[in-house]
């Protein structure tokens, strides 16, 4: 696979866009970084990324609000993108309790930039991040991409399930071929400090109590961050088409008769909280001190993806086992905090 123009890679300074910058770029490509760096989480790690990154002469970063439209079309106008990936978002489901009004403006009025700089530049692939948590109140399992999701349970879902909305209208009325992502629980080195891993190790490690929701009962579908990358890169090389099976009388949510696809990408294999605690203490060899809680408004008990779509279209499947996968992450943190 080889890109003519740069790729624009939104959320360049976070977890997933800096992995994802960073494959491009080791593969070759040039890419535009695009953050705004703000301090939802400690910006020390988002500058270190983006240290990483500005050490390859391809890369160009740009430190933008996606909220701020002339910004945003300025960008557009300074380059050719042939690919746009739009990891940007404000994250966190409980945040978004506390918040609200950061989820439409950067989920929304941002993802509507992202929208137009495509359809008046011509760009040939859009591939967006959506979320597990667009699934909400449902309960059959595993999570497919052609069941029916108008039942979020959170801001931060809902926000989620409109990006895809807004993408099919864009695939339909302008026929810029769009492609989301669902990710189910991302981890890794270089993670986000908001998310379990990050708060348990650091916890743990200071001999400080971990916070267990759900009284430890909780399964998600934890999916290593080189997975979810490899899945995003296979996908960028090939814009979906119309599915000429597609029907009104009986839509399927997960394709269309306009080019728009939506993918699953998770490691189908559910973990009880539980087990991934066990297999962290067996990481770092120490004992969680836990604190059992109720689960909080806004989370779901389960997550489990079904990726037969992407196995089927792509020849991938993420396969990195939860043990491999914290291990991985334990060697980078005690690495990067010389612990």
């Amino acid at each position: 696979m080889a890109f003519r123009d740069p790729v624009l890679v939104t959320g360049a300074a976070g977890f997933i866009g800096f992995h994802l910058a960073l494959r491009l770029l080791r593969d070759g490509h040039r890419v535009v970084g695009l953050d705004n760096v703000n301090d939802y989480y400690d910006v020390n790690l988002k500058h270190a990324r983006l240290e990483q990154l500005e050490a390859f002469p391809d890369f160009a970063f740009h430190r933008i609000d996606l909220e701020d439209r002339r910004a945003m079309e300025s960008l557009f106008d300074l380059y050719t993108f042939q690919v746009v990936v739009h990891l940007a978002a404000q994250a966190g489901v409980r945040y978004s309790l506390v918040n609200p009004y950061t989820y439409v403006d950067g989920n929304l009025v941002g993802f509507t930039h992202i929208l137009e700089g495509c359809r008046h530049r011509g760009v040939k692939h859009l591939v967006f991040a959506s979320s597990s948590s667009v699934y909400g109140a449902n309960t059959r399992m595993p999570f497919s991409v052609h069941h029916n999701v108008d039942h979020p349970v959170s801001l931060y879902a809902a926000t989620k399930k409109a990006n895809e909305l807004m993408a099919h209208a864009y695939a339909h009325l302008f026929r810029l071929p769009c492609t989301g992502l669902r990710f189910f629980t991302v981890y890794g080195p270089w993670g986000r400090p908001d998310m379990a891993l990050f708060l348990f190790t650091q916890a743990m490690l200071a001999g400080e109590p971990i916070q267990v929701f759900n009284h430890g009962r909780m399964k998600r579908d934890f999916t290593y961050i080189d997975d979810i990358i490899e899945g995003v890169v296979r996908v960028m090389g090939r814009p979906p088409e119309p599915d000429p099976g597609w029907t009104g009388d009986q839509p399927n949510p997960g394709t269309s008769n306009a080019p728009y696809r939506i993918y699953n990408i998770g490691n189908n294999q559910p973990v009880e909280l539980m087990e991934f605690i066990e297999t962290l203490e067996d990481c770092l060899g120490t004992k969680a001190h836990k604190e059992l809680l109720p689960m909080q408004p806004g989370d779901v008990p389960a997550t489990y993806a079904d990726v037969d779509d992407l196995t089927r279209d792509f020849g991938f499947k993420p396969a990195t086992s939860i043990r491999e996968g914290i291990r991985r992450f334990v060697d980078w943190y005690r690495a990067y905090y010389k612990t």
